[in-house]
């Protein structure tokens, strides 16, 4: 998996890129075929930040969440959680789909 990080308006510190490196690969646990992040921060607005993370999954197509907050790491987990909740919902669909049992309707006389 590819882990991408850009910034626009601005310059992350490796300290802090480092952590956002982390916590995005933690959203593995939720779909085991992710093949690229993509984060986009945005210092622009120096008192609210704003993240926005891209994520490509093998057979599952994209996912993408943005969120600004006072803090970066805030706007992170925000957008984590965002994440999580699409990929939980796209794993519940797909779940559904392939062992859903068909309740045939009983023949009347």
């Amino acid at each position: 998996m590819q882990v991408n990080i850009s910034t626009r308006h601005g310059h992350l510190g490796t300290t802090t890129q480092e952590k956002i490196t982390e916590k995005v690969e933690k959203l593995t646990r939720f779909h085991e075929r992710l093949t690229a992040i993509e984060v986009t921060v945005d210092l622009g607005n120096e008192e609210q930040p704003s993240l926005e993370i891209q994520i490509t999954a093998e057979k599952a197509g994209k996912f993408v969440a943005s969120a600004s907050a006072e803090q970066l790491l805030t706007a992170l987990d925000t957008v984590m959680h965002k994440l999580e909740q699409q990929l939980k919902k796209h794993k519940e669909k797909a779940g559904d789909h392939h062992h859903s049992t068909v309740k045939r309707a009983e023949p009347t006389e």
